[in-house]
């Protein structure tokens, strides 16, 4: 597994949420820390969202972070790809 910076995870992440945006013709700047579904984004969106996550990073989510919480904001998804890039590091590393 490749460790990725955090500048590297949030332009991935900021880009997939763009995406998103783009293909629901949502065109404004949402910050780290915005609500995504109050700027336009469905449920299902999100979970659009959270495969887009694990196929960019080539990783899997546990059934436990699936959940709306993780995938409310940029900053909540660059978190959870920070905290289980670690997790997978850590493992193949043992």
């Amino acid at each position: 597994m490749l460790e990725h910076s955090n500048a590297d995870v949030s332009e991935r992440v900021n880009a997939l949420v763009r995406a998103l945006l783009a293909k629901r013709s949502i065109d404004r700047l949402i910050g780290s820390d915005d609500d995504l579904g109050e700027n336009g984004l469905s449920s299902l969106d999100l979970v659009n969202l959270m495969l887009s996550v694990e196929a960019e990073f080539d990783l899997k989510i546990p059934e436990r972070d699936m959940r709306p919480t993780n995938f409310r904001s940029i900053a909540r998804i660059e978190a959870l790809v920070e905290n289980l890039t670690h997790l997978s590091s850590s493992v193949a590393a043992e």
